[in-house]
């Protein structure tokens, strides 16, 4: 009698554990853990929800294209449902991403602060048609890049033949119009492509220039601030309508507002270490440009705005509430 207790006891009890086993989400990240675009956007999102998701909910972490080998597979690898949630760089399949064009555009944002808020802001309105296939978990505007090359780079005109790696397209447009070659490259690619002699530097933020030895590779640092490249944490639609209410309200509690905050804390803690580290090495030459290069560079920036507002209404339709956005955030400074 006692056996057969026991073993109803097991059964009855049997439910209760298996509905205690977490839920079990793939992120996939494209570099390490170590960089600062993981620690910055990732790394907080990933520990609290394994930390208040506890036992219902758990994200285990692919780095490295173990999970998606290149940044273009990533947004169709979260919509197919090969990964449950991806950091995506839109500006890699702007095919993709064509309303986040808007947020690229050069001569916008002062920095990670303006970018990051607009963008998750703009999301969050529905502003951007480009994300109805998914769950935006965190939507992040990387400080404004500036230019780092191998060759001499002491003011607009020493960018005549240089070839650049560029984010995007849009950011591409801005450094052809300030007399630089660009080329579209991935971020983790950047400094195998210096190092083979493929390009000569980068437009890249200051604060994730440490991550993948572009700064072991590029010593001249021109301080002319371009645009941002939009960064985004995707989460399949139908995965995250799948999860128990707890599960979505605990995804939910670090989207949005909680995710921009903590990137931007974090990621001004970056480049504060990366300019530090950076100036301190005296192999290295910092130019900030003269009020003329400056003025140069605000024309040609705002011809490659207009441009590409004229080249639909809908482009000018969403500069426009970009422009209010950026406006209505800088008011409330």
């Amino acid at each position: 009698m006692a056996a057969r207790i026991a073993t109803i006891a097991s059964a009855l009890l049997f439910p209760v554990f298996a509905a205690a086993t977490p839920i079990t989400l793939k992120l996939s990240f494209f570099t390490s853990d170590q960089s600062a675009t993981y620690v910055c956007a990732v790394k907080p999102f990933v520990d609290a929800i394994n930390r208040d998701g506890a036992d219902l909910l758990h994200i285990e972490v692919f780095l490295s294209g173990t999970l998606g080998k290149t940044q273009k597979e990533l947004p169709e690898l979260v919509r197919s449902g090969g990964a449950d949630i991806a950091f995506v760089v839109p500006g890699q399949t702007p095919e993709l991403f064509p309303d986040t064009a808007a947020i690229e555009l050069p001569g916008l944002f002062r920095d990670v602060r303006e970018a990051t808020l607009v963008y998750t802001r703009l999301i969050a309105g529905g502003v951007l048609a480009d994300y109805k296939d998914f769950v935006v978990i965190g939507a992040f505007g990387a400080e404004p890049s500036s230019i780092q090359s191998r060759k001499p780079l002491t003011s607009l005109a020493d960018l005549k033949d240089q070839r650049i790696r560029s984010n995007n397209a849009i950011m591409s447009a801005a450094l052809a119009k300030l007399g630089a070659t660009p080329v579209v490259i991935a971020y983790n690619e950047t400094a195998l492509a210096i190092a083979k002699g493929t390009i000569d530097g980068a437009a890249v933020d200051i604060a994730t220039m440490l991550d993948v030895g572009t700064s072991r590779l590029a010593g001249s640092h021109y301080m002319l601030p371009i645009g941002t490249a939009p960064l985004v944490l995707l989460m399949n639609r139908q995965a995250f309508d799948r999860l128990p209410d707890e599960a979505k309200a605990i995804i939910t509690r670090h989207s949005g507002d909680w995710a921009a905050a903590r990137f931007i804390d974090a990621n001004l803690s970056f480049k504060r270490t990366a300019i530090s580290l950076l100036t301190d090495d005296p192999r290295r030459s910092f130019v900030v440009p003269s009020q003329a290069d400056s003025d140069a560079a605000r024309a040609a920036f705002a011809s490659v705005r207009e441009a590409w507002a004229k080249e639909s209404p809908h482009h000018r339709e969403l500069l426009m509430k970009v422009e209010a956005e950026l406006a209505k955030l800088r008011a409330g400074e």
